[in-house]
């Protein structure tokens, strides 16, 4: 699935979770989006990091996104 593809995803849950998740969307070609895709082991588009207040990586995917698993994912065990 292309970053076309998911971006109406990734929009409506954008809108779901707002005030519990910042959606940062970033270009890995452009040079503040490489240095972030590099630190987060980005090697794929789209690829999808969910970080916690201390910036430590709590989920990630690649490809599809489930909203559904970000929102159990926030909600937490």
């Amino acid at each position: 699935m292309g970053c076309m593809a998911v971006k109406p995803i990734v929009d409506r849950l954008e809108s779901e979770v707002e005030g519990r998740l910042t959606v940062i969307r970033l270009n890995v070609q452009d040079p503040a989006g490489r240095v972030l895709g590099e630190r987060h082991a980005v090697q794929y588009t789209p690829t999808f990091v969910l970080l916690d207040a201390q910036g430590n990586q709590v989920w990630r995917t690649v490809g599809a996104i489930d909203p559904a698993e970000v929102e159990r994912t926030l909600e937490g065990p």
